[in-house]
């Protein structure tokens, strides 16, 4: 078939016979109908979406109410969860309180109390009784249910546990008893103490009187018979009241009187005594009585003393604090319980102190005791245990106006004595003097650690005594040479003993070292008097008119100051020598005696530079004796060959 060719041909606007503007209207018009319709579309799409968010809100606010009404529908749920939780636990605590199970009845009925399980079932019958009560006071009716059942169980509880500790408290009654193991095993099971107590009252009453009697029976009759033996092994001498530091050793007593004691020094002498405040021993084991009867031991009566009041410190120590845990007491409570177990015991030590005490005469075994008390006292107080502590002042309050009364019966004593009943004059230390050093020393010495001022004020007066006495010796010397060798050994003496316990700087060895210094100058000069008393004088007066003024006075004395010059130089050296022999003959202390010899030699050369010095005055210059002086330089090398070397 042959094609339409005018079909195909293109098309020529010429053959649409249209015009120019005709076209361009036709164009504007398919354009405006164009954006109709895009507009006409816009405002569909436009009410279409305005639709959609419509609808879109509308269902957000369903989903937000269905959101709350979720949230309070959650949170009644889990209120009512908890309450349904909580009403659950109480259910299931108090069923589980109100169940006694069969392993409880078990174990209360059948096991010993010393098992464990026995214990730990007791504590949970402890808490069912608890519970039980505190359900009654609420009038819970379903504790009746399982009261029988808890009371039989408490009763069978409080028996086996009645039957244990009474049984425990009887053993300390057995012989030879070591009463602290049961002791120590009843702590392990204070809490029996603690359920009686809790639960039969009655009961625990009876265990508590039963402890109390057998306990302050055993205290008691142990200590009894320890303070009884111990006396046995106190030396067989002892201080009586004629023992005192005034009494005369050549007294003569009647047929009938009653020997002295054989050393009588040994009671104003410390010695090794003083050891028994040391804490090696305060604190040692306490003596062994019948081991010190087969070694033949005697021991004073401080020793006793101290041993006898470790043991109740240690026991008495350990005893409250048993009470106190045991017991469950404290305060007064505790202090209560104590007295009532160990009263009886402590009022046999009181009467035992009471009757040494009256009639004891040895000062320094009471006055070691007093500080044996102190430190006793000190050591409870650094356990805070307070439970001796009235026992301690009770002791206290016997021994220190005993102390006191001895040693005022010592003052007294040194007081009325009469010298002219000494027995022969001798320069040498006197035994009274020498008592007074040992006891005062004694004293000073235990009195450092605790110091007591009532202690120092009676030492004052005994030393006063003592320096009286000592002056009324020395005047019955006839020469004031001898007398001066008499204070000065005595002093000298008195301070060595005080220097060797007491401090440098106490009273007693400050005041004898004046009283030293003082005699020993003045017996100085004395004994240079008499081998260089006349140039002594010389200078004495020389200086005197020198100060006035008046000198000139001894210029027509050339016959004396030439016999002064020459008597010197031919004699100084047999005088010195003399003099350090006699010096050393007279004094029993070799070092005093040096010192005196030496303070001699040291005033004879001052005296003699002083006689230089007067000599040197115009007034003396022209004298021709003046060549014969001797050099002082050659004098002090001289004097110094004839200084003792020891």
């Amino acid at each position: 078939m042959k094609p339409d060719t005018d079909a195909m041909a293109p098309l020529n606007l010429g053959d649409l016979d249209l015009t120019t503007d005709e076209f361009i209207l036709d164009e504007v018009d398919i354009h405006i109908q164009a954006n109709l319709e895009d507009d006409l579309v816009k405002e569909a799409l436009k009410t279409r979406m305005e639709g959609m968010l419509s609808g879109f809100q509308s269902d957000l606010s369903s989903i937000s109410s269905e959101i709350q009404t979720l949230q309070q529908q959650s949170v009644s749920m889990n209120m009512r969860l908890k309450n349904r939780q909580a009403v659950r636990s109480h259910l299931s605590q108090l069923v589980d309180e109100l169940v006694v199970p069969g392993a409880m009845i078990q174990v209360i009925l059948e096991s010993p109390v010393t098992e464990q399980e026995f214990l730990e079932q007791l504590h949970e019958l402890n808490n069912k009784i608890n519970f039980a009560k505190e359900l009654s006071f609420r009038e819970t009716l379903a504790c009746s249910d399982i009261q029988d059942i808890v009371d039989r169980l408490k009763i069978k509880a409080v028996t086996k546990i009645r039957e244990f500790i009474l049984q425990k408290i009887y053993s300390f009654r057995k012989p030879m008893t070591n009463y602290q193991i049961p002791q120590n095993t009843l702590l392990k099971y204070r809490f029996f103490y603690q359920f009686l107590l809790a639960n039969e009252r009655t009961v625990a009453k009876e265990i508590r009187d039963e402890y109390v009697d057998t306990m302050s029976k055993i205290y008691y009759s142990y200590f009894k018979s320890y303070s009884g033996r111990l006396l046995k092994v106190q030396y067989e001498e002892v201080a009586d009241k004629d023992d005192l530091m005034g009494v005369e050793d050549t007294a003569k007593k009647g047929f009938f009187s009653k020997p002295s004691l054989k050393s009588r020094n040994t009671i104003f002498t410390l010695g090794q005594r003083g050891t028994v405040l040391s804490p090696a021993e305060l604190e040692g084991p306490i003596l062994i009585p019948h081991t010190a009867q087969r070694g033949d031991c005697r021991y004073p009566y401080e020793t006793l003393f101290r041993s006898q009041h470790y043991a109740l410190l240690d026991n008495g120590c350990r005893e409250f604090l048993f009470l106190s845990d045991f017991f469950m007491v404290a305060g007064n409570s505790a202090l209560d319980l104590f007295n009532s177990v160990m009263g009886k015991t402590l009022s046999l030590f009181l009467k035992s102190m009471s009757t040494y005490v009256s009639d004891c005469y040895d000062s320094i075994a009471v006055f070691l005791c007093i500080h044996i008390i102190l430190r006793f006292r000190a050591i409870t107080n650094k356990r805070t245990i307070p439970a001796l502590d009235k026992y301690w002042d009770a002791v206290l309050e016997l021994l220190w106006p005993r102390f006191e009364l001895i040693l005022e019966m010592n003052i007294q004593s040194i007081r009325n004595t009469d010298p002219q009943k000494l027995g022969v004059l001798d320069t040498r230390p006197h035994y009274i003097t020498r008592r007074y050093a040992e006891f005062s020393s004694a004293i000073v010495s235990i009195n450092q650690t605790f110091t007591s001022e009532r202690t120092h004020t009676l030492l004052g007066q005994l030393q006063v005594e003592v320096e009286n006495f000592v002056l009324k010796m020395a005047a019955e010397f006839p020469s004031r040479r001898d007398q001066l060798i008499f204070l000065i050994n005595n002093y000298d003496m008195m301070l060595s003993v005080l220097m060797e316990r007491a401090a440098d700087d106490s009273k007693e060895v400050e005041g004898f070292q004046q009283l030293l210094q003082a005699r020993s100058q003045e017996f100085i000069e004395e004994i240079l008097s008499s081998p260089f008393g006349g140039m002594i004088a010389f200078v004495k007066e020389s200086e005197a008119l020198t100060e006035k003024g008046q000198l000139d006075r001894l210029k027509n004395d050339e016959v004396r100051i030439t016999q002064l010059i020459r008597g010197f130089s031919s004699t100084w050296k047999q005088s010195v020598e003399a003099l350090s022999q006699d010096v050393m003959r007279s004094f029993t202390n070799f070092k005093n005696g040096t010192g005196i010899i030496q303070g001699a030699l040291t005033q004879l050369i001052q005296y003699y530079h002083g006689f230089h010095k007067v000599l040197s005055q115009p007034t003396f210059r022209s004298l021709a004796v003046r060549s014969e002086l001797i050099n002082l330089h050659h004098l002090m090398v001289e004097v110094k060959k004839h200084k003792p070397n020891f």
